[in-house]
């Protein structure tokens, strides 16, 4: 086992880092077993015991380090510029304020993070891009708007799930057990930022109806890609969106959410990029 791991042994910070790349690979806590040990995260800490890494300290196993969220919360500055400026071009009847709402409300999902898989890199962007400005033209630069204020929020609930799924992982002994943890935590999330896209909605002037399945849609289209989840779901999510009827965009958030769920309670969507 670690001869065949023996990269992912050696790179880890952490016995977590491990474990989230075993069930990657397919490896479970019956595997685990096989090994005489009672979950893959004991297996996991052997690993990380036994493989050599210099003069690297070794980390406490079952803990992340700390200020490992630190740079997302820091970036929350940067993410409430895309809502100012369409706002406040909106506020001062500029007849560019849709398209600067859309061009920001994309480039947020670009944001550096881990890479998604897949075999078509941008095609995720693309779609999602396509679709904010499909939407805009349908509905008016208002729902543009109210998708740039929903970034802010979007990328600071992203950063505390991120950081939250990171210390559940560490209070879990089974892979079953993280996944009963990380549930909750994804629809707690998913909760409070459709409440604060409604909020975003209400600012902007925007029928709730239309704004919020869409801000949800790129909600987790965020979460997924910066996770490493795979495009293809996600893609076909944002494409489901384009059809032009009212239904649509709930449809494709509602099965996003369903595929999110599944995909993020997963240990390896948390390990570090």
């Amino acid at each position: 086992m670690l001869h065949r791991h023996r990269e992912l042994c050696e790179r880890a910070v952490d016995p977590l880092e491990i474990a989230a790349g075993l069930e990657a690979h397919g490896i479970t806590d019956r595997t685990a077993a096989r090994f005489r040990h009672r979950d893959v995260f004991s297996l996991a800490e052997e690993l990380y015991a036994r493989s050599p890494r210099g003069e690297h300290p070794a980390a406490q196993p079952g803990r992340a380090p700390a200020g490992a969220s630190a740079p997302a919360f820091r970036g929350f500055g940067y993410a409430l510029l895309p809502g100012a400026l369409a706002f406040g071009a909106a506020a001062a009847g500029q007849a560019w304020a849709g398209p600067v709402a859309v061009a920001v409300t994309v480039v947020a999902l670009v944001w550096p993070g881990r890479t998604a898989g897949g075999r078509f890199p941008y095609a995720a962007h693309l779609l999602a891009a396509a679709l904010v400005a499909w939407a805009a033209h349908r509905h008016g630069p208002a729902l543009a708007v109210a998708l740039a204020l929903a970034v802010a929020p979007g990328h600071l609930l992203a950063a505390a799930f991120a950081a939250g799924a990171r210390a559940r992982l560490g209070g879990s002994r089974a892979l079953e057990d993280f996944a009963d943890r990380a549930r909750p935590l994804l629809v707690a999330t998913v909760a409070v930022f459709t409440g604060a896209a409604a909020g975003a909605a209400a600012l902007a002037g925007t029928p709730l109806p239309v704004a919020a399945p869409l801000a949800l849609l790129l909600f987790l289209t965020r979460l997924l890609l910066r996770h490493g989840a795979h495009r293809g779901p996600v893609g076909a999510a944002l494409a489901l969106a384009l059809i032009p009827v009212p239904a649509a965009a709930l449809a494709a958030a509602a099965g996003l959410l369903v595929h999110a769920v599944l995909a993020l309670s997963r240990a390896s969507a948390h390990a570090r990029p």
